[in-house]
């Protein structure tokens, strides 16, 4: 009996072990490429300025510059821009009406200094939620960021959150999880289906090949089932669900989706044994530090929004929908042909074919999502859809190659021509997209991407970007490098919603003190650093019609106070 004992105690931490390495070699985390060892999976993440041994439970950390790069995504992706109308040659965070609204949206009388901390605090404990939602000065900060610094974005999420989060409710209560972790989404994400981070991670979830592939994800040539609402969430509720049976902790939980439990058990390991994640703070990477402060402040805004004089900015293509399911190839065109529908529209709603093209077959069925006053028609003229320029999409019943479609018109890429022309170069500023730089220099977007190698829609502050202008014009343009954001908007012809003037006669008087702004900064903030200062007092001195407007570099009078 002792014997049998053993074994079955052996084989049964062999089972677990074996169901272990598993999740333990596998993460969300575009920190952790799978295949490529990483610093975080080699070295203790501890701040060479923090002593563990004096350590506080009540983390004072700001993350802005973390999430300011996920969030940011949103509005540079195509189809995003596409759906709520932006402007790709405008500044999104400043002059986007779509995204900044109007000055009374900003200037909201809710200003997060004015809230007491335990108004927070009764507002986070009013929502019953099953995970703690706790509250420090890291979680205060994020809900700044949310509510003041990336207010256009969180509209957008929230009008977002009305078409996905339903999705997400019926499955995470199918899988008996709290309802809360569908807030994850939007720190993975920002709510943005076709998210795709440098790492290789896709979709809603942020799912990286292996990890996707995992949980029964298909990842192939024409379909990215990552990046399929459903069934993306379908298996992030069941990752979710074996981290819990390991840590018993939500929130080792929402951390080790963050960096892999690897990182959670090291961390754990040298904090000797502890199994609180504010008890391990300072032994996990600085991303994954602000993780659960970021989803603990979305929680808060995405159910406070109100109170912030936030409003949901609905998108034009995510209405009601409905769900048929497919069993023959079809492309897009031909949904195009049959339907009063635009393709960005179809596009939009199926996140999850990469190629315009849905590979069914009647063994493999797939759905196609539409507008709900569309579906009856595509069933009563679905024969004809199919039917039409079948030969010249689907020559011989086959999948043809998107890149041979066009080969009747062209059979090389068109590489933009640099003759008569001189190169220059541009540092891209905060918060600038890539559209906008385009429309500055009077180029395509397509051939800034070719010549600076861009894939996608991302650039990045500090970035220099290889332009060619005309040679007659190439000293006009060396200047832009220089110049403001008004400068250059003026420069084009487009006139920016912000007059921010400082008076001629204010230089070298002793009454006044001079603040230059930098990058991140806002009124309030400022207004914080000079005792008696007021922002509604900085705003009136200088003129300034417009908060949004501030810039890195504008000079501020501010009134010395005895």
């Amino acid at each position: 009996m002792k014997v049998m004992h053993i074994l079955k105690f052996t084989f049964s931490l062999i089972l677990f072990i074996t169901s272990y390495a598993i999740l333990y070699g596998n993460s969300f985390s575009e920190n952790k490429p799978e295949g490529v060892p990483s610093k975080e999976s080699e070295i203790a993440y501890i701040d060479s300025n923090i002593v563990l041994d004096s350590f506080s439970v009540y983390p004072d950390e700001a993350f802005d510059d973390i999430f300011s790069e996920k969030f940011d995504s949103l509005v540079n992706d195509l189809h995003i821009r596409n759906a709520y109308n932006i402007d790709s040659t405008v500044n999104p965070l400043i002059t986007d009406p779509r995204l900044s609204l109007c000055e009374s949206t900003y200037n909201t009388e809710f200003k997060m200094q004015d809230i007491p901390d335990s108004v927070l605090i009764d507002r986070l404990e009013a929502l019953n939620s099953m995970i703690d939602l706790s509250y420090n000065e890291s979680v205060k900060k994020m809900i700044d960021f949310y509510s003041q610094r990336i207010r256009g974005k969180v509209e957008i999420m929230l009008g977002l959150s009305n078409y996905y989060f339903p999705f997400f409710e019926q499955i995470l209560d199918k899988y008996q999880l709290p309802i809360e972790l569908k807030y994850m989404a939007i720190i993975e994400s920002a709510l943005n289906a076709k998210a795709f981070s440098r790492a290789g991670a896709s979709g809603l979830w942020q799912f990286m090949y292996g990890t996707g592939k995992l949980y029964g994800l298909e990842v192939n040539t024409y379909v990215d089932e990552r990046r399929d609402p459903i069934k993306s969430t379908e298996a992030a509720a069941r990752y979710l669900r074996d981290l819990y049976a390991i840590y018993g902790d939500w929130h080792l939980v929402i951390a080790a989706y963050n960096c892999g439990p690897g990182n959670i058990n090291r961390a754990i390991a040298r904090s000797g044994g502890k199994r609180d994640y504010w008890s391990i703070y300072y032994r996990l990477p600085r991303e994954t530090r602000g993780y659960v402060p970021a989803f603990i402040s979305a929680a808060y805004i995405m159910n406070y929004y109100k109170f912030h004089n936030l409003t949901p900015q609905l998108s034009s293509t995510h209405s009601i929908t409905d769900t048929v399911m497919v069993s023959d190839f079809i492309n897009f065109n031909q949904i195009v042909s049959g339907l009063d529908i635009n393709i960005e529209t179809i596009r939009e709603l199926n996140p999850m074919y990469k190629k315009d093209v849905i590979p069914a077959k009647k063994d493999h069925p797939y759905p196609l999502v539409l507008p709900f006053e569309s579906i009856s028609r595509f069933i009563q003229s679905e024969k004809d859809i199919l039917a039409y320029k079948r030969e010249v999409y689907f020559p011989n019943n086959k999948i043809k190659e998107p890149e041979k479609l066009a080969a009747n018109t062209t059979t090389t890429p068109k590489v933009p021509s640099t003759e008569g022309k001189t190169k220059v170069y541009y540092t891209v500023k905060t918060n600038e997209v890539i559209g906008m730089v385009a429309g500055w220099f009077k180029v395509k977007t397509s051939d800034l991407k070719y010549w600076n190698n861009i894939r996608g829609n991302l650039i990045r502050s500090g970035q220099k970007l290889t332009i060619y202008v005309p040679n007659d014009m190439a000293d006009y343009y060396k200047d832009f490098d220089a110049m403001t954001f008004n400068e250059k908007q003026h420069a084009i012809g487009k006139t920016t919603t912000q007059q921010i003037i400082v008076s001629k006669d204010a230089a070298g008087d002793a009454n006044f003190i001079y603040h230059t702004v930098r990058s991140g900064d806002n009124l309030w903030d400022i207004a914080k650093k000079y005792p008696g200062a007021s922002a509604d007092e900085i705003k009136s001195l200088n003129n300034i019609t417009d908060t949004r407007g501030l810039y890195p570099g504008q000079k501020l009078k501010i009134i010395k106070k005895s």
